[in-house]
Formats: structure tokens, C-alpha cells, sequence
């Protein structure tokens, strides 16, 4: 799971160079700029989550849901409390 912005972008990162790619041709291949990519692996904040998340199926990386992860977890200690909860914890 990821929990940072920086965290997200090197698994980005891993995964263009893994597959041979330069972040010019990411880019192309999700239909977003390369400034956007450069910025997305070095691990900028970003409010662009749609333009992210196009990024990250075009290199094949999955994100799931924090409430599946939530309930995968075998632990009383989720990983996961560095998330707020509202209202009833959900």
C-alpha cells in the first residue's frame, strides 16, 4: 500500500524502467504530458488523482481500495492508521 505521493511515484518509476520505457513514451502511452510524469515520480502532491491512476494502470500497477485493505489485514495493527475515520470508522 502505498502512503505518500513519493511512494507512489518510485513504484511508477520501477515500473516504466521495467518495462523499457522512457517518460516520454508514458506519457504518450497515458495520454498525459511528460512534465506531469517527472513530476508523478519524484513524488509531487498532486491533486490530478484521475490523470494518476490512468498512469499507474498504464504501467500496470493495481490500487486497491483502503477499505479491502482494511479488512485484509490479520492485525489489530492495520498499517492503516495514519488515515482519518468519520463518523462510525468507516
Amino acid at each position: 500500500m502505498f502512503r505518500s505521493a513519493r511512494e507512489f511515484g518510485a513504484a511508477v518509476r520501477e515500473k516504466r524502467k521495467g518495462l523499457g520505457w522512457t517518460q516520454v513514451e508514458l506519457a504518450a502511452r497515458s495520454g498525459t504530458g511528460e512534465r506531469f510524469i517527472v513530476e508523478l515520480e519524484s513524488g509531487k502532491p498532486s491533486s490530478q488523482l484521475e490523470k494518476a491512476l490512468i498512469v499507474a494502470r498504464t504501467v500496470g500497477l493495481e490500487i486497491g481500495d483502503l477499505k479491502t485493505a482494511r479488512a485484509a489485514s490479520s492485525s489489530s495493527d492495520d498499517g492503516l492508521g495514519f488515515l482519518p475515520t468519520f463518523g462510525d470508522g468507516r
